[in-house]
């Protein structure tokens, strides 16, 4: 009787001149015999996703091997590795004559996982203008068959306050309301970094990339966070091929196209580039209108036509404004017992004009953070080594990266021409520093007080 090995090897050999020497190195070369027993050949593969690959690209080949190796008896088990290599998993002998594929496997069981997902945010409340009719239609087309439409992965880009997350998250809700057994995630950059961070102290990253075989839609949010997170960069590139190529639909946002993405991998770039990149732009004045009324709602009756009118013809940046004056209009009609008319309108909006304008420029911060440290200003735009300049030229980059809209490059101009990789590496420094130092956190809060303390002034 011929070993297991034997009999795979000649499974092997049949398989060879049926595929390219690629797709043998990547998909069976990894496979391991492990018994041959009553005609049923036992094989050992990686994991779920590497199993689903297999009988979805590869059944046929399969079948033939078997039936020439074994004849037309033959059975094939499996055993897959799950979330540790020391656990395995055994897929029992399958009845062929009461199936007519003997290599079906009956599955992991599919469990419901926490979507995240904001249930307010709906198209039915979504807006659509020409700002972001492509992004929305897309995203109707991805509801009714996620991960079977050529929007896959779909990126929504677009500048602070115009929509994206809501747009995010109403493709979310439409997939669970159209398909009930559908595992929908939505999560933040800064949420998925933390869970990586996490299951790296507790040795479980396998079981992390397990847990998302199990979402059919996964929804990132903010992906120019990624920025400089090499690490976090890795294991998300894992992920995205894995659902990518089982046809699970992904959706990003971010606030500018992936080709403007800096301190993100070129692999993951042009991953992020496969689908449909939606622009999502500011709306115009009819669009807002139609925003701001939707926003007011049932009290829109309480707010002249004029002023409403007014709003939007001097609030055109994003909705995230729109929404902000208007907080601000009915508190101070109610706090101050006044009417909504167009002279409170125009009080409120030049406050809130005044405020949301000011800014803070990188050598505003490198001076703040110069004073603090008791460094000379131009010490930071020095190349001395010296710890107490070094941290402060680091903290001065990473304050400038979340305080002010400079690109990595002109932050890296402000500190002696330093390039873009430094200022990545410094910004990820103080991350490190703020998550393991508790008295470097306290520092790093006190001067975040005084930025946004310059910027009331």
């Amino acid at each position: 009787m011929e070993s297991y090995e034997s009999l795979w090897d000649n499974c092997l050999s049949i398989i060879k001149k049926n595929v390219n020497e690629k797709s043998f190195n990547t998909w069976f070369k990894p496979i391991k015999p492990i018994k041959h027993e009553n005609g049923v050949l036992t094989i050992q593969v990686p994991n779920k996703f590497f199993y689903d690959w297999i009988e979805e690209h590869y059944l046929n080949i399969l079948k033939r091997s078997i039936y020439q190796v074994l004849g037309p008896n033959g059975q094939l088990e499996y055993k897959i590795v799950l979330d540790k290599p020391v656990k395995i998993h055994e897929v029992k002998p399958i009845d062929t004559k009461a199936i007519k594929n003997p290599f079906v496997y009956p599955g992991l069981k599919k469990s419901k996982v926490p979507n995240n997902l904001n249930p307010k945010y709906v198209f039915e409340n979504y807006i659509e203008g020409d700002c972001n009719k492509l992004g929305k239609s897309a995203g109707h087309a991805i509801s009714k068959k996620p991960g079977g439409t050529a929007f896959n992965p779909l990126v929504i880009y677009g500048g602070v306050g115009l929509g994206k997350t809501h747009l995010a998250h109403a493709i979310g809700n439409e997939i669970i309301k159209l398909h009930a057994d559908h595992n929908v995630l939505y999560l933040t950059t800064e949420s998925f970094t933390t869970q990586i961070v996490n299951a790296i102290k507790n040795g479980t990253i396998d079981d992390l990339i397990n847990y998302y075989q199990h979402i059919d839609t996964l929804i990132v949010d903010d992906i120019q966070f990624l920025s400089g997170r090499d690490k976090t960069q890795d294991i998300f590139f894992n992920i995205f091929n894995q659902l990518q190529q089982t046809n699970k639909q992904i959706i990003l946002t971010s606030d500018k196209p992936p080709k403007d993405l800096e301190g993100v991998s070129d692999r993951l770039v042009n991953r992020f580039k496969w689908g449909l990149t939606a622009d999502i732009k500011s709306p115009d004045y009819e669009t807002r209108m139609a925003i701001l009324e939707e926003k007011i709602g049932t009290d829109l009756d309480k707010i002249p036509k004029k002023v409403i009118e007014y709003i939007c013809f001097n609030i055109k940046n994003n909705i995230r404004e729109l929404e902000g004056v208007l907080i601000s209009l009915m508190a101070h009609a109610n706090l101050n017992d006044r009417e909504i008319d167009l002279n409170l309108a125009k009080e409120v909006i030049q406050k809130f004009i005044t405020q949301e304008n000011k800014t803070i420029s990188v050598q505003n911060i490198a001076k703040l953070v110069a004073e603090h440290f008791e460094v000379p200003m131009e010490k930071l735009n020095s190349k001395t080594r010296k710890r107490n300049v070094v941290i402060a030229r680091q903290l001065s980059m990473f304050l400038a990266k979340n305080y002010t809209k400079s690109s990595l490059k002109t932050i890296g101009h402000n500190f002696g021409g330093k390039d873009h990789s430094t200022v990545i590496y410094s910004i990820k420094t103080v991350q490190n520093l703020i998550d393991t130092d508790a008295l470097f956190k306290d520092t790093v809060a006190e001067l975040e007080k005084k930025v946004e303390m310059s910027l009331l002034h």
